[in-house]
């Protein structure tokens, strides 16, 4: 029997969002005939109210390498924690019953939510309320405990290599030590795999703690070795031992997540004061999040897509397509959420990087 199927996009973007709304609106309506609602911006599309966009075949054409999302995103519309204005002061109010009623305005018999940690435990709670959810998980830092990767990932850190290998033969001409910051919120995942790909000298991220007397004896001692010039690539939500994560703006501000970033600079300062090197500092940013997926996550991501629309029909409600070896399978999001995914200190990665002359920063 075919169904009317509402999908939305939330949280940070990530290459592979038009991959995944591709392959679920061709499977929903070539596979099963059933009808597809584009919500726009997000948990925000429904509870403004914002007019949802049917999807068709011709409406997803050409989507499969495109970055970004036709739908749009939010990362602050959690409706249960909505932002309102009263008095010229913002509240939290929730607004969750608002956006129930307009999925039955909608008379959407399912709800696809594609987005990260803080999404799809929105999509987890709505559904304890009884809204029929299928998740996808999406986010460039890998961080998803219940899925081995999370498209985007790939596409991330092969934009972070690229980086490097033009840090590179800069820092090498004119013997600097190059820091380059990497996006990955808590965790190191970025970090790790672009740090090793790209051949880094030291790698920081906020499962280990660092030292900066680790990375300055590093640095030392290729200079000794004749290898004047030093790569250190760090996680945004890396930390000194006995630290804090440095932050641009506080949860308040953003009401939501505070936004990490920062400590690539105070990386580079305390290097140059130390060792009174000349070290530039670069700032990766949202190029991670932007630009044509990699063939990797275009493979994930329509997987994922077309297995949450089978997910639907199953009425498997409140359960998310995950990556398991080689097979998509189904997971409770209750499993799958609030326990983000983070690099073991002893895994074997860390490993690989400190047999092979990195330095973790301990």
């Amino acid at each position: 029997m075919s169904k009317t199927i509402a999908i939305l996009t939330g949280g940070g973007d990530a290459p592979g969002l038009n991959a995944v709304i591709r392959a679920a609106v061709k499977t929903a309506v070539l596979h099963y005939g059933d009808r597809v609602l584009g919500i726009p911006d997000g948990y925000d599309g429904l509870v403004k109210g914002i007019a949802s966009q049917p999807l068709d075949v011709a409406s997803v054409a050409g989507l499969l390498y495109r970055g970004g999302t036709i739908l749009g995103t939010s990362n602050r519309g959690d409706p249960f924690h909505y932002p309102v204005e009263e008095g010229g002061i913002i509240v939290k109010k929730d607004l969750s019953g608002v956006l129930l009623a307009r999925l039955k305005e909608l008379a959407a018999d399912a709800l696809i939510v594609i987005g990260g940690d803080g999404s799809l435990t929105i999509a987890r709670d709505l559904h304890s309320l009884g809204a029929p959810i299928v998740g996808v998980p999406k986010t460039i830092d890998n961080d998803i405990s219940a899925t081995d990767v999370t498209f985007g990932f790939n596409t991330a850190i092969a934009t972070a290599t690229d980086a490097l290998d033009k840090l590179h033969t800069t820092a090498e001409s004119h013997h600097r030590v190059m820091v380059l910051e990497v996006m990955g919120r808590d965790t190191g995942w970025i970090a790790l795999h672009s740090g090793l790909a790209g051949g880094a000298d030291v790698i920081l991220i906020p499962e280990i703690p660092f030292a900066y007397e680790a990375m300055c004896d590093r640095i030392i001692w290729r200079r000794s070795h004749g290898r004047k010039f030093s790569i250190i690539v760090v996680a945004e939500g890396a930390h000194p031992a006995g630290g804090t994560p440095v932050v641009q703006e506080t949860a308040a501000q953003t009401h939501g997540l505070a936004r990490l970033g920062g400590i690539g600079y105070s990386v580079g300062e305390e290097i140059r004061g130390r060792l009174g090197l000349e070290v530039r500092v670069t700032v990766l940013g949202h190029i991670q999040r932007g630009g044509t997926p990699c063939v990797y996550d275009r493979l994930l991501a329509t997987r994922l897509g077309c297995e949450a629309v089978h997910l639907v029909h199953q009425e498997e409600f409140g359960h998310m397509v995950a990556l398991r070896g080689n097979r998509i399978i189904a997971v409770p999001l209750a499993m799958a959420v609030g326990r983000p995914k983070k690099v073991d200190p002893q895994d074997q990665l860390v490993r690989t990087a400190e047999v092979t002359g990195i330095c973790m920063g301990r």
